[in-house]
């Protein structure tokens, strides 16, 4: 499966973002899916992530505030960002992955297929 990450972009504190990844190749719903985050200097880091039975998990930085969705018929799934503040700026990284569980899926190792990445900034 090909990932097309797209929907990043320059807001403000407190504003929304909703960011896309575009399937191609295989149906996404066969596939676990995550996002992932990498700020500049640090490391990739988990953010949320839909299982194929459509279960989901959050990092704790995110939770209350992001919401990961997966539309089949476009087969494309987002992540819808709100309140964000500037310790979310990142680029964000979709992936797929098809043996995906519960306990592995803040793990980016187990994810097969990434996506290029979109860039978010949020500036106060």
């Amino acid at each position: 499966v090909q990932l097309q990450a797209s929907g990043g972009g320059s807001v403000q504190a407190g504003d929304s973002l909703r960011i896309s990844c575009a399937a191609s190749g295989r149906t996404l719903s066969s596939y676990s899916m995550g996002w992932f985050r990498q700020a500049p200097g640090k490391e990739r880091e988990f953010v949320a992530a839909i299982r194929r039975s459509s279960s989901t998990l959050y990092a704790d930085s995110v939770k209350g505030r992001f919401t990961i969705s997966r539309d089949n018929a476009k087969n494309t799934g987002y992540l819808q960002m709100n309140n964000l503040n500037p310790e979310d700026t990142a680029v964000y990284y979709c992936a797929a992955g098809s043996s995906v569980i519960i306990t592995t899926a803040r793990l980016p190792n187990y994810y097969d297929y990434w996506g290029q990445g979109t860039e978010v900034t949020v500036s106060s």
